[in-house]
């Protein structure tokens, strides 16, 4: 069975930086797509970054220049770098991983496998 557990969050200060660690275990990493998503109370899912097997990554505007979706394949680990950091980041983030593509569609994902999530804060 997939698994994907999320770490990392926190409670910064606008400004401040963190990183997000996902690591997949129960099967063999391959490069299916991978994203990070996170969902404020009261809000929709937001997708923010997306990973694709093929290499490519795509952000949310409103993360552009600020955050960094990365692998490490070899420790199957997925990784959201946040720096410069918003009160109006807060939210939980999720990982995600579609079942079968390397290429990256929010529906495909949201049928893939999911973290628990992780909290980050930003206070003012």
């Amino acid at each position: 069975e997939v698994q994907l557990a999320e770490s990392g969050g926190g409670s910064v200060q606008a400004g401040g930086s963190l990183r997000l660690s996902c690591v997949v275990s129960g099967y063999i990493y391959s490069r299916r797509c991978m994203a990070w998503f996170r969902q404020a109370p009261g809000q929709e899912r937001e997708g923010v970054a997306f990973s694709g097997g093929d290499g490519t990554t795509t952000y949310a505007n409103s993360v552009k220049d600020r955050f960094t979706i990365s692998r490490d394949y070899f420790k199957s680990t997925l990784y959201l770098q946040m720096n410069r950091l918003k009160p109006e980041d807060t939210a939980m983030y999720y990982c995600a991983q579609d079942r079968s593509s390397p290429y990256c569609d929010p529906t495909s994902l949201g049928r893939g496998y999911w973290g628990q999530g992780t909290q980050v804060t930003v206070s003012s």
